[in-house]
């Protein structure tokens, strides 16, 4: 049946839909960054308790990927996806209703359903796309870059409305999971548990136990630690360089769009190498770079930050294309999702908490940046050994 429909569409409305779920991958998440004095001045909230909620997403993709496989295990994948965009989407609507309580319940209620949605879709591309697993990739990180770029940059303009207020601008990311369970319901009749040899696959408990697959996971981890690092608190960094804070906003904004970019280009980059060392290498040292300029010559930002948002973008898409890459199966790419994005959002997630101590200790960030400097070092090392052309 999949097949029929998928030869009479040429896959559009699967695409379609893979395109939809990624634009509700991280706007939801992103938007609350611009707005946290708003909703500390309105809710009462501590900023430690502001800290608290920005890290929530995290924390629930940490707890929450390693189970998404074994839902899929069970139940397929387009199932799981559905109720995914479906927690998604009464996440939102629940942080956007007022009380404090339904806003961090709300927020750790998303983040579980992007947690889902993160650790399948990877195993979705190698399972129905296995020869345009690269390209696809790049499309989806293409698609949540730009969709959390514009959903930063209208949060404070819709939030400043006449008669609007912060719970409007968050609940207008809801347009994102609606659009996506809108275009996911066809696949439902398509409803197919994974292949024998999947379910069956010695691997699946070994999965923990791969070298290839802790290389992958070293990768994917650090380029999340850095990026949540740096997006967590640039506005501060650039503030206690001497920018003014709307600028330091802008350029906020610019490292986001800049994530995007990579999208573009890569994936044909990815798809016509068998082995993505170079490229793993490449662009760990440009942040590397970009770190190093935005500590030592500051005046400099919007190089850096515009370096950054492009270094960091492509590691994610190179990170997810590897999840599919390195693996003989769907099953597999789900089982290395998981472990990936449990371990990789865990490290993220302890992050921007150890760097603010690491300023406050230090009494500025050049100590911060130091470490993340160091970790990019080893993104390129792990880099080195999960572009290999072999698979688990």
């Amino acid at each position: 049946m999949r097949e029929i429909i998928r030869t009479a569409s040429g896959g559009g409305l699967l695409l379609v839909g893979i395109m939809l779920i990624a634009s509700t991958l991280r706007a939801p998440i992103t938007a609350v960054a611009p707005m946290l004095g708003m909703i500390r001045d309105s809710s009462g909230i501590s900023a430690a308790e502001a800290g608290f909620l920005t890290t929530l997403p995290l924390l629930a993709f940490a707890a929450i990927s390693p189970f998404a496989a074994i839902v899929a295990r069970q139940y397929g994948m387009e199932r799981p996806l559905f109720g995914a965009l479906l927690a998604i989407a009464a996440g939102i609507v629940l942080r956007s209703t007022g009380p404090v309580w339904a806003l961090f319940l709300g927020t750790a209620i998303l983040g579980a359903g992007i947690a889902v949605a993160n650790v399948l879709l990877p195993s979705l591309l190698k399972r129905d796309f296995p020869t345009r697993v690269a390209g696809l990739t790049g499309a989806y990180a293409l698609t949540t870059g730009l969709v959390q770029a514009v959903a930063s940059t209208v949060a404070i303009p819709l939030a400043q409305l006449p008669g609007s207020s912060w719970h409007l601008a968050l609940a207008s990311t809801l347009i994102f999971p609606a659009a996506a369970l809108m275009a996911w319901i066809p696949q439902l009749r398509l409803h197919s548990a994974p292949a024998k040899e999947d379910a069956s696959a010695p691997e699946r408990g070994r999965i923990w136990h791969s070298p290839l697959a802790w290389q992958v996971t070293g990768f994917l981890g650090l380029t999340s630690l850095v990026f949540y690092i740096v997006i967590g608190w640039l506005p501060a960094i650039l503030v206690e360089a001497g920018y003014p804070a709307a600028t330091a906003g802008s350029l906020h904004g610019l490292l986001q769009l800049a994530t995007a970019v990579p999208g573009l280009v890569l994936g044909a980059a990815v798809r016509r190498t068998k082995d993505q060392r170079a490229l793993a290498i490449g662009v760990s040292l440009a942040t590397t770079v970009s770190l190093l300029g935005l500590w030592q010559l500051p005046a400099l930002a919007t190089l850096w930050v515009t370096l950054f948002g492009l270094a960091e973008g492509a590691a994610f898409v190179l990170g997810l294309a590897f999840i599919s890459l390195r693996v003989s199966n769907s099953h597999q790419a789900a089982a290395l999702s998981g472990m990936a994005q449990c371990l990789g959002y865990s490290l993220a997630a302890a992050g921007p908490p150890l760097a603010g101590l690491a300023h406050d200790a230090a009494g500025g960030w050049s100590f911060a940046l130091g470490l993340c400097i160091v970790a990019t070092l080893l993104m390129a090392a792990f880099g080195s050994l999960a572009g290999r052309a072999a698979t688990i």
